[in-house]
């Protein structure tokens, strides 16, 4: 599916049902990026289930079989990787279209500046909007050369290093794929890779790094962390299951507390605590939000969380909590409309840099749909209306899932419908998201407009 291609708007009206029932969502897409591309550092065949099937991963494995790993589909969410080893990758013989996938995009940077090759990267409208200084700056201090349009924009050229050097870098800003494109990187230089975050981000990198073998430390400075990497390990091939994507879980755990009667469980669900900040503010607005079954599965903690409608309230998220729930800020914003009394989450810098300007286009989507809002600097505050929202507005989503799928998510308990102007893109993410709200909604919610 291209996304230049003709929007396909869609139209959310009142649950015909409370929601109801178990339900899985997809597997965790920043799990699925790296499992693909560390089976494809590895030494041996790397089994992965669960895999998230969405354009922006099978972006990155059409771009790890051009690097010369041998990716298949076994299954619906089965897949092997016979990897090349660390500074094994080959010279692409053609351009790497990251589609919509940032995460990609600037991952696969990290892994390219290790390697003596030559590549081009691309994205589709989008993503060709996102800046990429933020990983190209560091990384030219291995060696790396990078050549982007104004702005640090894609298309980008980029030729690896011969003889890569270890970084020593220190973040600017929190950021879980710069860390992850410098600790990449990294694997191919002799020596110790030094990264540095302000406030610690999710650490899934670091988790599977381990899992396939690498020598890592992790060490508490103030809020955030500095990781060492020991450079040129031999990483082995090792099984990934992928959980459910918490990000994609959150949609609906929103909607369960919001539509009226609803009692819901989400099953198998990644609980890494660098990654469930939504699940916490949720509580903290007083939602019925519990989990059970709780386990590990590769390294990563995985439950089931069960989820009943109520009241919620207002609350006030420090800045430091933005990088635990920087992608479910959309969607909380949501339910801080419906919430009672007013909410403030404060310090979302890192939202302007998404897919869109997040920040404008959450605040956007609520005033169309008749919910006070106002953004002070970097801050967003929610005046909620302590029922259901008016509703009724069309939202421009800036070929943006996320925005595409919080506006679907509000219009299930608004008063009137919401509309989309485009939700083909969806799939990017979250392949079969209206199916799975009509099942547990028990008719058609979401349908064309």
């Amino acid at each position: 599916m291209s996304h230049d291609a003709a929007p396909q708007p869609l139209r959310a009206q009142a649950a015909p049902a409370p929601l109801s029932g178990r339900l899985r969502v997809p597997g965790d897409k920043s799990i699925s990026h790296r499992a693909l591309m560390f089976g494809a550092l590895a030494v041996g065949t790397t089994r992965i289930e669960g895999l998230l099937e969405g354009e922006d991963v099978l972006r990155t494995a059409a771009a790890m079989r051009l690097l010369g790993a041998t990716v298949e589909r076994l299954g619906e969410g089965s897949w092997r990787v016979a990897g090349r080893g660390i500074g094994g990758l080959t010279e692409p013989s053609d351009v790497l279209d990251m589609g919509n996938s940032g995460t990609a995009a600037r991952l696969i940077c990290g892994l390219l500046a290790g390697h003596p090759l030559f590549a081009v990267m691309t994205g589709d409208a989008s993503l060709r909007r996102r800046p990429m200084q933020r990983v190209t700056e560091p990384l030219s201090a291995t060696g790396a050369r990078f050549a982007t349009r104004a702005g640090g924009r894609l298309p980008l050229a980029v030729e690896g290093a011969r003889d890569p050097l270890p970084l020593d870098y220190r973040l600017p800003v929190a950021s879980a794929q710069v860390k992850s494109a410098c600790l990449l990187a990294g694997l191919c230089a002799p020596g110790i890779t030094r990264v540095v975050e302000p406030e610690a981000t999710r650490d899934h990198s670091e988790n599977m790094l381990r899992h396939f073998g690498a020598e890592l430390r992790v060490a508490a400075e103030g809020a955030g962390r500095v990781i060492e990497l020991t450079g040129q390990p031999e990483l082995r091939a090792a099984p990934v299951m992928v959980p459910g994507d918490p990000s994609s879980a959150a949609f609906f755990a929103v909607a369960a507390l919001v539509v009226p009667g609803s009692r819901l469980v989400i099953e198998n669900v990644g609980l890494n605590p660098l990654r469930t900040g939504l699940f916490e503010a949720l509580r903290e607005m007083g939602a019925a939000l519990t989990v059970s079954n709780a386990r590990t599965e590769g390294g990563e903690p995985v439950g089931d969380l069960v989820l009943r409608q109520g009241e919620l309230r207002g609350v006030d998220l420090p800045a430091a909590r933005a990088p635990a729930m920087i992608d479910e800020y959309p969607v909380l914003a949501v339910a801080a409309a419906f919430a009672r009394g007013v909410s403030r989450f404060r310090g979302l810098a890192e939202l302007r840099v998404k897919e869109s300007d997040r920040l404008a286009g959450t605040a956007a989507l609520l005033a169309a749909n008749g919910v006070k809002v106002e953004v002070e600097g970097d801050d967003l505050i929610v005046h909620g209306t302590g029922g259901a929202v008016p509703g009724g507005g069309l939202v421009a989503t800036q070929m943006d899932h996320r925005l595409a799928m919080s506006a679907l998510v509000m219009g299930l308990a608004a008063r009137a419908p919401v509309t989309v102007d485009d939700g083909a893109f969806i799939a990017t993410s979250f392949p079969g998201f209206v199916a799975l709200v009509n099942r547990a909604a028990g008719g058609e919610a979401i349908g064309p407009a």
